[in-house]
């Protein structure tokens, strides 16, 4: 009987030891989150999933066995009359409180880390929305991404563009409103800066940008209206640092643009236009040694307008041009009338231009260029698209573009120019003539519908280890199947194999 009695109280102890109270300590921080979210009685339960956390009515699903074991347990211990009840429980140290979760990594990051952090990501995809949101998360994210210096480059388009006129208008006055506490707060250390259809409110915009914005270096403005001569000129003064002007596309009128330049030519290095009716005093003001430090020029030619510089009544003393200007585009998809005189007055004080796109320019011959002053040019565009049925092009002279500037080309675009066999096969022939009789520049090589021969095709291949692009689309002398554009230097070397082995054997 004693025996007995002493089991029985040997498997109470064991029950009770199965929920002692300092179990509770090790309850983790998930557990006591779904304890918080659906507790039970309050008919609710979670569903876990991999990627969310649901809270959903209703009775929980099935548990499993061992949990179902582990309640009916404890429920038996808790009844009065049990066996396991009235045995004596092992004398057990008092449970210590339940921990709440750790509130995250967020608040225990240093500042300056998170800074380096959003920095990455605003480098990659820009402040917004990424900041925006950022800033709700917590306190020190707030605080991160308040910080001015994250703001340095920013795009603002109202929303609904394209809209009616007179939602568009309500759209800008809103975000002005955002804008009149974002400039002085966020965007005081702001550098680049892009506006995108804006219409009615482009000028109170400008003003903003010159009171808050004194470190902006580069302003865009794409299909805006209203941009008046007193917004320019007045963002000219201030922000002393702004050296880069891209207005494409935008209706601006030319006395705007030459008062900026006026006030602001010294320091300009760069200038994006569309050309206009207008254009041409722009442009002489900028023959007039207004901007002596533009490095690059782009003059973009719509295609209902043509290019007719006036001439003037009386000769002229040529200023000293663009001294720093290194790269010059003038392309168009249609004939235009730019001619070697236009382009010396241009580049006739540019000894250090790198890149010159003259697409569509098909009154500038090869004599034209190679009277230059320029002696590293990198990358030469000279293609003509679409027109060179119907113009009577050149047949000699290309020799003089390569013999010049086979040191320095990297990319060369003879596309369209109607020079003759024999003349592509001297002016390619420079690239093999280089010291060494390798030309590891010339990484491009474009000679679409040209009168380009088989054997100059592999000269030049096997002379320019370097080439990694080369079109020989629609040239009528190459044999079938080799006619098309090859990229990369397997491809490249493919093409070569197959002229080698389409040419003659010599006899």
């Amino acid at each position: 009987m004693a025996s007995g009695t002493a089991g029985r109280a040997r498997r109470a102890r064991r029950r009770v030891r199965v929920v002692h109270p300092a179990a509770a300590r090790t309850r983790s921080a998930e557990d006591w989150w779904w304890d918080r979210l659906a507790p039970s009685g309050s008919g609710y339960h979670l569903l876990q999933s991999d990627s969310m956390l649901l809270v959903l009515p209703g009775p929980g699903p099935a548990r499993p066995r061992a949990q179902r074991r582990a309640a009916r347990r404890a429920q038996r211990l808790r009844s009065p009359g049990s066996r396991a009840a009235e045995a004596k429980p092992r004398t057990a140290p008092a449970p210590t409180p339940l921990q709440e979760p750790d509130p995250g990594w967020g608040d225990r990051v240093p500042l300056e880390i998170l800074l380096q952090i959003f920095g990455l990501l605003v480098a990659a995809d820009g402040p917004i929305p990424f900041l925006g949101r950022a800033a709700r998360v917590c306190r020190r994210w707030n605080e991160a991404a308040s910080q001015p210096a994250l703001w340095h480059t920013l795009t603002l388009s109202p929303p609904l563009a394209g809209r009616p006129a007179k939602s568009g208008a309500k759209a800008e006055k809103k975000l002005l409103s955002s804008l009149e506490w974002l400039m002085p707060n966020r965007f005081s250390q702001l550098q680049r800066l892009t506006l995108i259809h804006w219409k009615s409110q482009l000028h109170p915009v400008l003003k903003l940008v010159s009171e808050s914005c004194p470190r902006l270096s580069f302003l865009k403005l794409s299909d805006c209206h209203g941009v008046t001569p007193d917004a320019l000129i007045m963002l000219a003064k201030a922000c002393p640092q702004l050296h880069s002007l891209d207005i494409q596309h935008s209706m601006v009128e030319s006395t705007a643009v030459v008062g900026f330049l006026e006030e602001a030519g010294p320091r300009m290095q760069k200038l994006w236009l569309t050309y206009n009716s207008q254009t041409t005093a722009i442009l002489g003001a900028l023959l007039g040694s207004c901007c002596p430090q533009l490095q690059v020029l782009e003059v973009l030619r719509l295609l209902n307008l043509m290019w007719l510089p006036k001439p003037s009544g009386r000769a002229m003393t040529p200023g000293p041009g663009f001294p720093s200007l290194e790269e010059l585009c003038l392309a168009s998809s249609t004939c235009n009338f730019v001619s070697n005189e236009v382009l010396g007055r241009l580049l006739h004080g540019s000894p250090h231009l790198r890149l010159l796109d003259l697409r569509g320019c098909a009154r500038i011959t090869p004599a034209g260029l190679h009277d230059l002053p320029c002696q590293e040019l990198e990358q030469l565009h000279l293609g003509l698209y679409g027109m060179s049925d119907r113009l009577t092009l050149a047949k000699e002279g290309s020799p003089l573009l390569t013999q010049k500037w086979c040191h320095s080309l990297r990319e060369l675009d003879l596309s369209g120019q109607g020079f003759s066999e024999k003349d592509l096969e001297q002016a390619l022939a420079a690239f093999s003539g280089t010291p060494g009789g390798s030309h590891l520049a010339l990484c491009s090589l474009n000679l679409r519908g040209t009168r380009v021969t088989p054997g100059t095709v592999s000269s030049v291949i096997s002379s320019c280890p370097g080439l990694r692009y080369l079109n020989l689309e629609s040239c009528r002398c190459l044999p079938r199947g080799l006619k098309r554009a090859y990229r990369g230097p397997e491809e490249v070397q493919w093409c070569l194999e197959q002229l080698l082995t389409s040419l003659p054997s010599p006899s």
